[in-house]
């Protein structure tokens, strides 16, 4: 099968950057897991891709493997081999016989981007029915053939056995053919009971290949021929370019075009060496523009933002008036600045036409969104473009992968040859979107003994809907591209989990943020996390409670309350009134934190462990205890990986990180002024993993972050007795906060 790509391509050969073949989706199959399915080498014509059909979503060959068309991929969490034990487990058949193709247009069902964790909540509940599915119709041909009764047959090892020792395999039943069924929406899966691979620590597939240099990342990716190409960016996010003068780049060995299309600019060599060099010295002209607000007013400039709606996600009895009557009152305001993705791998793509269509391999979590958008872009039809998933170096969230996959389809159509597009850091940090700044207003009223009687928070959130970010090559070139805002959803947890007589949860929703925003890691769910958890502990010293007790009094939900207690057993959390009474110039102090993601799915609770140097301001998170609950748990240790990079990713974010800018452009565009946490900063991470084998899975890839900008913020009051309500809690700002106490 060729599909659309080049017919130039090479057959397999085993080095890292030689793992390539002409089968295009086969590219990502073959490094993880060494198998080529033959149910893949047939016509892709002849394959489903919709929802409904058991063969959109998986093949059995002739030898019996087994092959998973996943449309959700793999972004280093391991959920490719997740996804594998489930289907593995629904078939019965060994782990190491199946393999899976991820995010091909061409080939994979649209299961929707990957995000929002729900590759395993969605994407995987849908494989297990496509395999429920294909189980019982094996299971009914096994009985015709064995002449025995479907309820007396049992399968081993993809093999069925009848009571009376007649056997047949499933590559007998159907290898190497489809199945030509729908779906079974209401099929009997497995009982849980008997699960051999779901919920069993099975090592990921793709981490041999990773730990000794053999995986292909998409930096790695290579087709014979190709180009490489670089974009030259303007000097201002919003400036027009005037002038291109080629002649200063005529004299580059290797130089094959400079290609201009409105103001997308761009270069294209033989070599990568040859196309950097020409994009540094190629002189152009453009236009002064200064668009952006200063920063030193950025909060002052979101909130006088134009208000394009307003909405409440909670309003429970009259939380204003019960507000304004109440004997005593709390008020506070939180920010969360503006983040960059920050990939450690700057984002890389690779395009290629031929005959007319685009074949495009790219690190995007949603392919067949970009599809849809290259093909717009191109004035295409969309069965004329595909995307082809390879795993990135960096990702989480919508960052950079999609604009460099925009970059090589235009400078690849230039140059009618194959380019690829290797983002350069000051790309990344420049030009990727970003999470946009939030701002919240809480205020909660209180009688003379503690009680909660109003609460009332105010958010101000860009517009947005879950579409897709514009491609910037697109805005620069004059193409067609989205023109709403993204993301959606970032309303999510303003609305809390507490139960108090009067809440009102108001979101304004702001007509434009400074930069083109994006999802990030728990985009929303983290900011208004923070604000909620922070603010409901500074109720609960106003209120003289100690903070596990307080959340436990005003929780209605019994697996929220197990959450907290194992959370509390498992930190041997002491009863406090924070702040401690403590002068001492290293302060330690313990924060809490919680949430139920999206108020419908997982459950997590954080206790933090830090050290604040009162002189210097530093804060150093020693160690991290979590408690999580994503209902039945798949892989232990893949959960493990999830729960601990969330922990360390986002004590970076609430540190250390956030985009500077001036009027024109970011200028926070390497690692010393975008800084991450290093190696000896890493606190220690504690886990109780909470498994309900017979309730349903939810995702982790996003919720453990939500909590723990909260923690580490209560846990800096607990110590000093100040409150940081400013993401990121730099030391300049905790001595700001020590000087006005």
């Amino acid at each position: 099968m060729t599909g659309h790509l080049p017919s130039r391509l090479p057959p397999v050969r085993g080095g890292r950057r030689e793992l390539l073949i002409a089968g295009g989706a086969l590219i990502v199959a073959i490094p993880l897991f060494g198998m080529m399915p033959e149910a893949a080498a047939e016509s892709a014509a002849a394959k489903p891709v919709s929802r409904d059909e058991v063969d959109s979503f998986l093949a059995i060959a002739a030898d019996g493997n087994v092959t998973v068309y996943s449309g959700k991929v793999d972004l280093g969490t391991g959920v490719a081999t997740a996804l594998t034990q489930i289907v593995a487990d629904e078939l019965d058949v060994p782990l190491a016989r199946v393999g899976i193709i991820e995010g091909d247009t061409l080939l994979t069902p649209d299961q929707g981007p990957t995000y929002g964790s729900l590759s395993i909540q969605i994407g995987g509940m849908q494989l297990r029915q496509a395999a429920a599915t294909a189980r019982h119709a094996l299971l009914k041909a096994a009985a015709e053939k064995l002449g025995a009764s479907p309820d007396g047959l049992r399968v081993v090892d993809g093999v069925i056995h009848a009571p009376d020792g007649k056997k047949v395999s499933y590559a007998e039943l159907i290898g190497g053919r489809m199945f030509s069924l729908k779906v079974d929406p209401h099929v009997q899966t497995k009982d849980p009971g008997d699960f051999r691979l779901v919920g069993t620590a099975v090592p990921r597939r793709d981490i041999p290949a990773k730990v000794t240099g053999r995986f292909t990342y998409m930096q790695d990716f290579r087709l014979p021929g190709m180009l490489h190409g670089r974009v030259v960016r303007p000097p201002a996010i919003g400036a027009e370019l005037k002038r291109v003068d080629e002649s200063s780049v005529a004299g580059i060995p290797g130089l094959v075009k400079v290609v201009r299309q409105g103001n997308f600019l761009g270069v294209v060599a033989e070599t990568e060496w040859a196309a950097i060099k020409a994009m540094r010295a190629l002189r152009a002209e453009w236009s002064a523009w200064e668009g952006l607000p200063e920063q030193a007013r950025l909060w002052e400039y979101v909130r006088n933002t134009r208000v394009v709606k307003e909405e409440n996600t909670s309003n429970i009895g009259d939380a204003p008036a019960a507000l304004a009557n109440a004997p005593r009152k709390l008020s506070a305001t939180y920010d969360f600045a503006i983040h960059t993705h920050g990939s450690i791998g700057p984002s890389c793509a690779v395009a290629a036409f031929e005959g007319g269509k685009l074949t495009c391999w790219s690190a995007s979590q949603a392919t067949h969104n970009l599809r849809k958008q290259l093909a717009a872009m191109l004035g295409m039809a969309e069965a004329d473009v595909r995307c082809i998933y390879v795993e990135g170096s960096g990702c989480y969230g919508r960052n950079g992968h999609e604009d460099a996959a925009a970059d090589a389809a235009l400078l690849a159509r230039a140059v009618g040859a194959p380019v690829r597009v290797q983002w350069m850091r000051e790309d990344e940090h420049g030009w990727d979107p970003k999470g946009p700044p939030t701002l919240i207003d809480l205020a909660a009223g209180l009688d003379e003994t503690g009680r909660v009687l109003a609460w009332y928070s105010q958010f101000y959130l860009p517009q947005g809907a879950a579409g897709n970010v514009p491609l910037v090559a697109a805005i620069l070139a004059g193409l067609p591209h989205e023109t709403m805002l993204a993301p959606g959803n970032i309303i999510k947890n303003s609305d809390i989990p507490y139960t108090f007589p009067n809440v009102r949860t108001s979101i304004h929703r702001l007509e434009t943020t400074p930069f083109r925003p994006s999802w990030i890691r728990t985009p929303g769910r983290m900011q208004n996390t923070f604000a909620n958890e922070a603010f409901l502990d500074e109720v609960a010293a106003a209120a003289g409670a100690d903070p596990l007790e307080f959340r436990l009094r005003h929780l209605n939900d019994p697996r929220g309350v197990e959450l907290l207690q194992r959370l509390a057993r498992l930190a041997k959390w002491e009863k406090r009134i924070s702040p401690r009474q403590t002068s001492a110039e290293i302060a330690a102090g313990r924060g809490l934190s919680y949430v139920k993601y999206e108020l419908v799915r997982t459950y997590v609770g954080a206790v933090a462990d830090v050290e604040v140097n009162r002189r210097s301001g530093e804060i150093r998170v020693r160690r991290f205890y979590i408690a999580h609950d994503c209902g039945q748990i798949i892989n232990p240790d893949g959960l493990r990986n999830q729960i601990e990079g969330n922990v360390l990713m986002t004590v970076s974010r609430t540190l250390k990180e956030q985009v500077t800018f001036d009027r024109a452009h970011v200028t926070s565009l390497d690692w010393a002024s975008y800084p991450i946490l290093t190696f000896p900063e890493i606190p220690e991470v504690e886990i109780d993993l909470i498994d309900r084998p017979r309730e349903k899975p939810w995702g982790a890839g996003e919720p453990t972050a939500a909590v723990i900008p909260a923690a580490i913020a209560n846990a800096v009051f607990d110590a000093i007795g100040v409150r940081v309500r400013s993401v990121p809690f730099t030391p300049a700002k905790v001595l700001q906060a020590i000087q006005g106490a």
